[in-house]
This record gives C-alpha cells, structure tokens and sequence, in this order.
C-alpha cells in the first residue's frame, strides 16, 4: 500500500508541478532469505528466477541510468524491471501446471544441463515480469537473462548473476 501511494505521489507531482518521474518497480536482485535454502539451492533458485522475476544488479544500476536519461522526455511512467522472459501470456496455465515442460519446449537443454548440476527446474510458475514496457519507452532491456545461464552451464562457466551462499538476512541474524 505505502508503494503504490508513493507512486501516485510521483504521478501527481508529474502532472501538476512538472516533477519528471520513473517508478522502477524491479524484481529481485538483491540478497532474499531463501538464497540459502538448501532444495533448491540459491543459485538455482535465482538462476530459475531469471525466467520470470529476477535481473542482476549491474542491470538494476543500468536500468536506473537510463530511468534518468529517458525522465525529462516521458514525463511520468511506471516500468517493470526484469530480465527478458520468452513466456507469453498463452504459457500462462501450462507455466502453473507444468512450468519444467514448457521451460523445456524453449530450452531444450535444460533439463539436462540441470541434472548434470544436480539442479531443479520449476515445476510451476505462478506469475511471470515482463519488462517490455520498459524496453519500449525507456530503450532499457536487461543484459542478463536465462539464455546466458543455459551458456554458463553449457560452457561450465560463472553464473551470470551474484550470489553468496554465506549470506544470512537480518532477521536471521
């Protein structure tokens, strides 16, 4: 609730004072408390989520950059941030029903390069960031996507995303 009215605060201010604004409502790219559960890890974890609801943090900054560049030409506008997803809306009911399978249809490497590492696939998708919206307008799209992580494990590289299986939340603490 605090989000939104914050929002419409922008919102309001943009169209009465002229206040340039860009609500950058970003998916996860920072720290969570279940990057450190054990099933499934957190680098599988967010290497699933770069399917529908992650970016990394370089792209996070970037996308930041050019929320400031692109403000004084939109005015106001209200951008999801995440990395590129292939899913549409006609993947909505099999992603909630069997999201490994059709993960599988677009990737077919997937599955294996996931049991090679001992990996899971998702076995449902509940709701998917688009971030095209924020490609169109602000000519941001996130560098990162699942596609590299497919390479990194093909390639037996890095993952292309940050993480620190060390890392405890402050409420864990």
């Amino acid at each position: 609730m605090t989000k939104l009215a914050a929002e419409n605060l922008c919102r309001l201010y943009a169209q009465t004072r002229g206040l340039n604004a860009a609500v950058l409502r970003t998916a996860r790219f920072f720290p969570e408390d279940d990057d450190t559960h054990a099933t499934p890890s957190g680098e599988n974890l967010k290497a699933n989520e770069l399917l529908h609801r992650r970016l990394t943090v370089e792209d996070a900054a970037d996308a930041h950059i050019a929320a400031l560049h692109r403000a004084p030409q939109i005015g106001f506008g209200t951008f999801i941030l995440s990395a590129p997803t292939l899913f549409t809306r006609e993947h909505a009911r099999a992603l909630k029903e069997d999201a490994s399978a059709v993960i599988a249809r677009l990737f077919p490497e997937a599955p294996a390069l996931y049991a090679a590492k001992g990996w899971s696939l998702p076995r449902s998708i509940g709701r998917v960031y688009d971030s095209a919206h924020a490609e169109e307008v602000l000519g941001f799209r996130c560098a990162t996507s699942f596609a590299d992580v497919m390479t990194a494990l093909r390639e037996g590289q890095a993952m292309p995303f940050t993480h620190d299986p060390a890392y405890l939340s402050p409420k864990e603490r």
